[in-house]
C-alpha cells in the first residue's frame, strides 16, 4: 500500500481556546505543536485559511501545518480553504486526530477510509473526500458509547497523558517517511513500536 505521494499540509484536529486545550479531542493539535516545537516555528493565525498555521521544513521538504480554530465540525472549512489556495491535492495531506478505537498509547497511521464517527473527519471527507492519510493517535474509549462526547471533552488520565506523549514522539520519528512518499515504510516503523 505504499502510495508515492508526498506530504505538503499536515491538519492537527482540535477544538481552539483554553477551555479545550488538554482535552482528548485535542490530541491532533498536540502533534502539530510538538512538530513546530521542535523546528522552533510559531504559529499565527491566518483568518483566510480559518487557523493557526506555521511552515516548517521536514527532511529538507517545506510542510504547511495547520491548526483550524473553526471548532471541530467545521475542520473541513479550513482544510479545504488552505488546501485551494496552496493547489495541495488531498492526497498530500495528513491529518492527526484522536482515536477512540485503539488504546492511548498507540498511533497508526492510515491512507484513507472513512469517518468512524468522528466529525472533524467527516467534516473534511465533505469537502475534500476521503483519500488523505491519517495519523490515529489513540485515546481509548470509554465503553460505553453515550459517555463518548464527554470523555473526548475531558482531560485524559497522567499516565495516559504520557502514554499519548510517547505515541506523538514515535509517529515523529516515522514522519519523514511518510512527508517524502514512503507510506509503507513509515507505517512499518510506527506500527512496530506496539
Amino acid at each position: 500500500m505504499a502510495d508515492k505521494n508526498i506530504i505538503r499540509l499536515i491538519v492537527g484536529l482540535g477544538n481552539p481556546g483554553s477551555k479545550y486545550d488538554q482535552t482528548r479531542h485535542n490530541a491532533g493539535f498536540w502533534f502539530v505543536d510538538e512538530i513546530a516545537r521542535q523546528q522552533g516555528v510559531l504559529f499565527r493565525f491566518e483568518s483566510k485559511f480559518h487557523g493557526e498555521v506555521c511552515r516548517v521544513s521536514i527532511d529538507g521538504q517545506t510542510v504547511w501545518l495547520l491548526k483550524p480554530t473553526t471548532f471541530m465540525n467545521r475542520s473541513g472549512q479550513s482544510v479545504a480553504a488552505l488546501a485551494k489556495f496552496y493547489k495541495i491535492p488531498v492526497t498530500e495531506i495528513l491529518v492527526a486526530h484522536d482515536e477512540l478505537d485503539i488504546p492511548a498509547g498507540d498511533a497508526r497511521w492510515k491512507l484513507s477510509g472513512g469517518h468512524g464517527g468522528h466529525n472533524g473527519l467527516r467534516d473534511i471527507i465533505a469537502h475534500l473526500g476521503k483519500d488523505y492519510w491519517r495519523l490515529r493517535l489513540g485515546v481509548d474509549h470509554p465503553g460505553d458509547r453515550n459517555k463518548v462526547v464527554d470523555y473526548v471533552l475531558s482531560m485524559p488520565s497522567r499516565d495516559d497523558s504520557i502514554e499519548i506523549t510517547h505515541a506523538i514522539d514515535a509517529a515523529i520519528d516515522s514522519l519523514a517517511f511518510l512527508v517524502k512518499g514512503d507510506g509503507q515504510k513509515a507505517m512499518n516503523q510506527l506500527h512496530s513500536k506496539r
